[in-house]
C-alpha cells in the first residue's frame, strides 16, 4: 500500500498528473490469473478469478502516444469534481443516474456528460467483475463495448485510432472469436484491450492488423 501511494505521489509531484491509484495498485497488488476490482475510496481490493483458458486478453496498440500532462486528464477530473459539488455529494460514486437526470438543468452540458460517464462506468465495472466470475463472456463483451462508447461520447477521451480499432472488433463476425473491445488507460491514444477466444488469437491478430 505504501509503495503504491508513493508511486502516485511521484506522478502528482514530478510528472504533474493528478492521477488516481488504479495503475499503481494493479502493478503492485495484482495476482496471477485474476482481474482486480479496486474500490478507490476504501482501497479495498477484490481479486476476481479469471482462469478460463478458453478466453485470452489481447492488447491492440494504436501507436498513438499518450499526452496526459497536457491538461486533459486534469480537466476531466475538475469537471467531475464540479458535478459532485453541484449534486451535493462527496464524490460521483455517491450519485445515482436518477439524481443526475433530476439536476440536468442546473449542470453545464459537458459536466453532465462527464458525470453520466462516471456513474454508468462504476455500474459497468461491478457488473463486469460479476460476469467474469460467472464466466458470462458475452455479457463481458457487451459491457466492454458500452464502456468504450461512453468513454468516446460522454467522457471524450478516445481518439480516431482507438475508435477505429474498436469498430473493427465490433464488426467482426462472432464466429471469428472476438468477444469485446474497449480503449484502456487514460485515453487520447495508447492501447485497446480486447477479450477473444483463445483458439482465435492468431487469426484475430492477423485480421485486425490487416483491417
Amino acid at each position: 500500500l505504501d509503495k503504491a501511494l508513493l508511486c502516485q505521489k511521484a506522478e502528482h509531484q514530478f510528472a504533474g498528473v493528478p492521477c488516481g491509484i488504479m495503475d499503481q495498485f494493479t502493478s503492485i497488488m495484482g495476482e496471477p490469473e485474476h482481474a482486480l476490482l479496486l474500490d478507490c475510496r476504501s482501497r479495498k481490493i477484490t481479486p476476481v478469478l479469471m482462469n478460463d483458458t478458453s478466453v485470452t486478453v489481447l492488447i491492440i496498440n494504436t501507436h498513438v502516444r499518450h499526452k496526459l500532462a497536457d491538461g486533459e486528464y486534469a480537466r476531466r477530473r475538475a469537471e467531475c469534481e464540479t458535478a459532485a459539488r453541484l449534486l451535493q455529494v462527496a464524490a460521483l460514486r455517491d450519485a445515482s443516474l436518477e439524481m443526475l437526470n433530476e439536476a440536468r438543468t442546473r449542470l453545464d452540458p459537458v459536466v453532465f456528460c462527464r458525470a453520466r460517464h462516471v456513474i454508468t462506468e462504476n455500474d459497468r465495472t461491478v457488473r463486469t467483475a460479476q460476469a467474469i466470475q460467472a464466466r458470462e463472456w458475452d455479457t463481458v463483451g457487451e459491457l466492454m463495448y458500452a464502456s468504450h462508447e461512453s468513454l468516446r461520447t460522454d467522457y471524450e477521451v478516445s481518439c480516431p485510432e482507438l475508435d477505429a480499432v474498436v469498430e473493427i472488433a465490433k464488426n467482426l463476425p462472432s464466429a471469428d472469436g472476438m468477444i469485446g473491445c474497449r480503449m484502456t488507460g487514460a485515453g487520447f491514444g495508447g492501447c485497446a484491450v480486447s477479450l477473444v477466444r483463445t483458439s482465435a488469437v492468431r487469426h484475430l491478430t492477423r485480421v485486425v492488423e490487416e483491417a
